[in-house]
């Protein structure tokens, strides 16, 4: 009990003391596009809660990459709904209590089934989305990062569990971050509790259990994250006072910036930071941050909804269309009127490589949960323009060596022009 008021206390002081961070450079960078919407947004970085991570990466005469940090407006302190970049680091704590269960025949491939055991649980033995008609830690990984699939994310947290999500990435330095809420709409009891898992083989005999789980820590919560003015109940009724996210999910971007960077690079960071995976894992992981829903059979979705650039905000202009030469590895997320994107973009023929991670706020009205943001209007054309002046600043920017960039060269997978399955068109995301 006595650290965990140390530790809580930590966070406390160190929340206190944060202050935006802003440098010179990057301001300098966003100035030179004129767009009126554009200067609209980095004008009034409060009014939209805007924050900004541009990472430069030079690589030395060994190709060794070395990152540098530039910051607009980022400040520990400005809440923003982390929405589904949680399933950033639900998909490597997956797969690394996959590795820590040493368990002879159970992979990320393997078959899972859930039961319920608790209040509102749901049971899932199937997924008609993948090949062989089961869950599995793959296929909730493809779905979570192809189109943001929200079912997937449950299964991870209840796989891992509350605990453990909890304790793992406060281990490797994420004090700040708080994942504590399933997409379910479940209250703060029922998302202590995970559902029972088991994995079975080809033939449905079961290779190993896992009870249901509850999680017994006592969780830091701050009193109070007022966002907005009012906001519509679960019962659709207004309230007329803020929305307090201080029981939600949190991620500051910094944390979501270095998640991404550990999981892409996992030699630049400490090596308490990193997760536990295997080369194949971090290949699968690269593989599927970077794949289009067009390249994927399994699951098989509607391109016309799905599009390439669905979750590449940085690149989704109204073409939906992806450059050839350019692949993102990123995670996106929006809800509530945040929309946050933190990528490593790649353009294999001008050898250029940064990483950039932003988030802003787009809710005129300022009334929650009524549907009404600027998704379209605002946020979408911001983060477009944005993605495009890092990386037009990019593209001219001398550097001391040319990366070798061969190792995120994915072999990505094809859908066959013969397939008439029916596709995927309204996914939970």
């Amino acid at each position: 009990m006595r650290l965990l008021i140390c530790f809580s206390l930590c966070i406390c002081c160190s929340l206190l003391h944060a202050q935006p961070q802003t440098d010179t450079l990057l301001q300098n960078i966003l100035q030179h596009n004129k767009d009126s919407l554009f200067q609209q947004v980095i004008t009034h970085p409060n009014t939209y809660r805007l924050q900004v991570i541009y990472t430069q990466i030079n690589r030395d005469k060994s190709n060794t990459p070395h990152f540098t940090n530039y910051y607009f407006n980022v400040d520990t302190n400005l809440y923003f709904y982390p929405a589904s970049t949680v399933k950033l680091p639900l998909a490597a704590l997956s797969l690394e209590k996959l590795n820590e269960l040493h368990k002879k025949g159970i992979n990320k491939y393997t078959s899972m089934q859930f039961d319920s055991a608790y209040s509102r649980q749901v049971i899932e033995y199937n997924d008609s989305t993948s090949q062989s008609g089961l869950p599995s830690i793959a296929q909730f990984i493809r779905k979570a990062f192809l189109i943001s699939d929200n079912d997937a994310y449950n299964r991870m947290y209840q796989f891992v569990g509350q605990q453990a999500i909890n304790r793992k990435l406060h281990q490797k330095g994420y004090v700040h971050t708080r994942i504590v809420r399933q997409f379910m709409g479940f209250t703060d009891d029922e998302n202590r509790h995970t559902n029972p898992v088991r994995f079975i083989d080809e033939k449905g005999n079961i290779l190993y259990e896992q009870p249901m789980r509850y999680n017994i820590d006592s969780m830091y919560y701050p009193e109070t994250i007022p966002i907005g003015k009012a906001y519509y109940n679960r019962n659709d009724s207004l309230v007329n006072e803020p929305m307090n996210f201080a029981r939600q999910n949190t991620i500051p971007l910094e944390d979501l910036q270095q998640l991404l960077q550990s999981i892409l690079f996992p030699a630049s960071v400490p090596a308490k930071q990193r997760f536990k995976l295997t080369k194949k894992d971090y290949q699968f992981l690269w593989q599927y941050l970077s794949q289009y829903p067009s390249e994927t059979p399994y699951p098989k979705y509607d391109t016309a909804v799905y599009y390439d650039s669905y979750v590449k905000f940085f690149f989704n202009n109204e073409t939906h269309q992806m450059p050839n030469n350019v692949r993102v590895f990123n995670k996106v997320g929006w809800s509530y009127g945040f929309l946050t994107d933190a990528s490593y973009i790649v353009d294999f023929a001008h050898n250029t490589e940064f990483m950039l991670a932003a988030t802003i706020y787009v809710n005129k009205d300022d009334t929650l949960n009524d549907d009404q943001y600027e998704y379209e209007t605002v946020g979408h054309p911001f983060l477009y323009q944005l993605g495009q002046t890092i990386y037009n600043y990019e593209l001219h920017r001398p550097r001391p060596y040319p990366p070798n960039l061969s190792e995120f060269k994915m072999q990505y997978e094809h859908r066959d022009a013969n397939d008439r399955r029916p596709s995927i068109k309204d996914a939970d995301n």
